[in-house]
């Protein structure tokens, strides 16, 4: 008796065995057990003893429509039962749970952590972002770092000018209109203010206080202008967006934390320090650059004394020698008896890649480098797979073909990235899956923002190679509006010097146009065309010919973008700039430069009327960064540039749209600093304590409809006592399975979810005493007050409080206890909500 009160239900007596007699349309046990098996986890729960009463649900409940009329009434009774669950609260529950998921790593494929462990894992986290922070701070303060002064992305006032749109924290978005001196009340010395408009009226700010509290605005879309200025006299609308941002902030900070901890939590041998290594080393014709020689003990480092897997950043100027630090990498894996891949985003990079790494390692006989590529035949891709399979290819050069199904790895321990802003999606979240089991080197030159994010803040490991070889002349880069006469003079002056022009447009469409006007305009000169959807073999002999000086002039989309090295090529043509991101932009000017004489890039656009600001931002960052070894920086630039959707994911564009890129930055690094304070400890599910006398009787009919209601709702608990993922899937195969569950059921389901989210809330008792409920909460104030934040609902918002450790909401009046628990699940929902900004061990 007391099992079953504790579990909270009753069950009718009318028919437990057999067929139900005499129900309309009701489907035959025969019938069900060729359906969708119940889900039923391995969990071993203790049921004894359960009370069997003879009392009815008061609301009669249906089964689904039978065998022989399932034809008739299977469409009707599938958009009722839809219709219904959709307007129920637990699928609701479910469905919102899964969506806040979906993108997420299930939780059951993390390693499990104890709270002692945690403690020192995410100390290790905060340390390494704080080194970021230092990096970051040291590259963007210059004498303020120097004198200690803490990072920010606060605007000096001095540089705003008069219709620039700032961000006060306090008050929101406002127009800036000036600097001015006016006397203040209690002085007759006059002061500079700051003065700003606002939808409902002008703001005047001291100067030292507007230093302290504006941000520049600026959103990730090419519109700079706000949707609307924030109000002097009502700041709740700011409040509620200043609000979003920041737990859209949390949110990412919780993500990494996760990413990185799991990282941290893997485990795999340092490679052996071979003498091999320095051998391979000395073969590399040039001096290397101070910073090279950094980025080399960096990833030797890396490899050889830490037990987590790698997973760093090199980012260097085209021609600085990033390649050289990967190739001493793959040496010294393959040298252990692992598996290398080499991944680029073309076939022409690819090549060129396994060129470079055939000529390095041709000395190694013992070492075997194969390319897969879509050049091969069939039956040359079906070789090289079975050679991959069983380990007889060391290194493997290819693009993304490298990341699908078919290609086995027989002991694969490192994967090379080269230039990944260029690969798609689905591939970087294949390329992401490998950084938990294998080390990974990242190469590029203008790296995506994302990737640049992590490496300044610390969550991933960067060497930055800015130096540049002292050979190395700076490119020439001329930007101006089209004209053929410039075109014609660019080109002569290149071919006058024995050189080589890449001719590049951002579309296949106009290739053939331009070819008519150069062959026009050079009759005597050798000319082709390269773009993607050549034939392969026809590609790679245009390619291999202008490599070889045969072409003079290759008209081409940005297929070029990344890889050829061609010491004669010195001049590129770039036809309707303003098309390019800013990150090809810099590839392709760097496609020229690579040998001693000076190089030049013609940048045009057809008219800068034409043009959008936010093209024209991005050209005269171009411009400015002319010196060798800006890439860093110009990837800095493009971060506030491009879409801020590339660098967390759309989903977020429209967050920091409600507080601008600069404030978002701000609230982000804040959140990074005091990440341990926004953790939940959760506890074991049987200690929650649920104090609410709440025991409904099933109906007969639902009772003699289950194949076995004790087993059932015995599952039911123990999918409960696992997590919140197996309660949902029981939840949704068992109404897959017998149709929506009678009201009392639901009751039972509700008390399961219940409990299940107050474990995982760190809530140890739910208890109600007249109008009064409370729970008692394992949390700090701090991880209260963000919960409150996130919770849509506002009547849940503003009904709880915390005081003494306890959670407590004082109710309007006392409610029935079936509309109490209601209310319970309700409320837990919306904190449950909050789960994906809190840090979770």
């Amino acid at each position: 008796m007391a099992a079953a009160k504790s579990y909270g239900f009753s069950i009718s007596m009318d028919a437990v065995v057999g067929v139900p007699p005499s129900f309309p349309g009701f489907t035959r046990r025969s019938d069900y057990n060729r359906r969708l098996p119940l889900y039923l986890p391995s969990v071993r729960f203790g049921l004894r003893r359960i009370r069997v009463r003879g009392v009815l649900s008061s609301t009669p409940w249906s089964p689904p429509a039978s065998h022989r009329d399932r034809n008739d009434n299977a469409k009707k009774f599938r958009s009722q039962t839809e219709a219904e669950q959709q307007r129920d609260a637990i699928s609701l529950l479910n469905e919102r749970i899964r969506s806040e998921h979906c993108k997420r790593e299930s939780p059951s494929s993390r390693p499990a952590m104890d709270s002692e462990e945690a403690d020192m894992y995410i100390q290790l986290v905060k340390d390494q972002q704080q080194r970021g922070l230092q990096k970051l701070k040291g590259d963007r303060t210059g004498a303020a770092a120097a004198s200690g002064a803490a990072f920010t992305y606060k605007v000096d006032p001095y540089t705003l000018r008069s219709g620039d749109y700032v961000v006060h924290r306090k008050v929101g978005i406002g127009r800036f209109f000036g600097v001015k001196f006016d006397v203040p009340k209690d002085s007759s010395e006059p002061i500079e203010y700051v003065f700003i408009e606002y939808a409902d009226g002008m703001a005047k700010l001291p100067i030292k206080q507007a230093s302290r509290m504006l941000y520049r605005y600026n959103l990730p879309n090419e519109t700079k202008k706000p949707r609307t200025l924030s109000k002097l006299n009502d700041t709740s609308a700011w409040e509620r967006r200043r609000i979003k941002g920041k737990v859209a902030v949390q949110k990412m900070v919780v993500d990494l934390m996760e990413l990185y901890l799991h990282r941290l939590k893997q485990r795999r041998p340092p490679y052996p320090k071979v003498p091999a290594v320095a051998e391979f080393a000395s073969q590399f014709p040039y001096d290397p650059t101070p910073d090279q020689k950094q980025a080399f003990m960096d990833v030797e480092r890396d490899l050889t004394e830490r037990e987590n897997p790698m997973d760093r950043l090199i980012c260097g100027d085209v021609g600085f020698g990033k390649t050289e630090v990967a190739l001493r990498a793959i040496f010294c894996v393959v040298s252990a008896g692992k598996q290398a891949m080499v991944l680029a985003p073309t076939i022409v990079l690819a090549k060129q890649h396994f060129d470079v790494i055939s000529e390095r390692f041709s000395r190694f006989h013992n070492i075997k480098v194969g390319l897969l590529s879509r050049f091969q035949t069939k039956s040359e891709k079906e070789t090289h797979l079975q050679m991959i399979k069983h380990g007889n290819l060391d290194i493997i050069v290819g693009t993304h073909s490298l990341l699908g199904d078919r290609v086995v790895y027989s002991n694969l321990g490192l994967l090379v990235v080269d230039e990944e802003q260029r690969f798609g999606v689905k591939q970087k979240e294949k390329i992401a899956s490998f950084k938990t089991s294998v080390d990974v080197l990242t190469l590029s030159a203008t790296p995506i923002p994302r990737t640049l994010y992590l490496a300044l803040t610390g969550f991933r490991d960067a060497s930055l190679i800015s130096t540049p070889p002292p050979e190395r002349v700076p490119i020439r880069t001329h930007l101006s509006a089209y004209t053929q006469e410039k075109v014609v003079s660019a080109i002569n002056h290149e071919l006058d010097r024995g050189g080589q022009v890449f001719y590049v447009l951002p579309r296949i469409k106009g290739l053939e146009e331009v070819m008519e006007f150069l062959r026009q305009s050079f009759p005597n000169v050798e000319i082709a065309i390269a773009h993607g959807k050549q034939y392969s073999r026809q590609l790679e002999e245009t390619m291999e010919n202008f490599a070889q000086g045969h072409i003079k002039i290759l008209i081409c989309t940005n297929i070029v973008e990344s890889g050829l090295d061609i010491q004669n090529a010195n001049t590129i043509v770039v036809q309707d700039v303003q098309l390019f991101g800013l990150a090809q932009l810099y590839q392709l000017r760097g496609r020229v430069g690579r040998a001693d004489k000076e190089a030049h890039a013609f940048l045009f656009y057809p008219d800068k009327s034409l043009l959008s600001d936010q093209a024209l931002e991005r050209l005269a960052a171009l411009e400015e960064c002319r010196d060798l070894g800006q890439g860093f920086q110009l990837a800095e630039r493009d971060m506030a540039i491009r879409g801020f959707g590339n660098i967390f994911g759309e989903q977020q564009t429209g967050d920091v749209g409600n507080v601008g890129i600069d404030l978002f930055f701000e609230m982000l690094f804040e959140s990074l600093s005091k990440v341990d304070e926004h953790r939940v400890v959760s506890i074991p599910y049987h200690s929650v304590q649920f104090d609410m006398n709440l025991n409904p009787h099933l109906p007969s009919e639902y009772i003699n409809y289950l194949e076995n209601p004790l087993e059932t709702i015995n599952e039911g608990e123990k999918a409960a006592e696992k997590d919140i993922w197996n309660l949902i899937q029981f939840t949704e195969n068992l109404r897959r399975q017998y149709g929506k569950e009678p009201y009392s059921m639901e009751i039972l389901l509700k008390k399961l979810y219940v409990r299940r989210m107050a474990a995982d809330l760190g809530i140890s008792r739910i208890y109600a005493s007249g109008k009064t409920v409370g729970m008692k909460a394992n949390m700090s104030k701090k991880v209260f007050k963000l919960m409150i934040e996130s919770m849509a609902s506002e009547i849940h918002r503003t009904s709880l409080v915390f005081d003494d450790g306890s959670i407590k909401a004082e109710l309007l009046l006392e409610l029935p206890r079936e509309q109490m628990l209601d209310w319970i699940f309700q409320c837990l929902a919306e904190l449950y909500a909050s789960l994906p900004a809190l840090i979770k061990y």
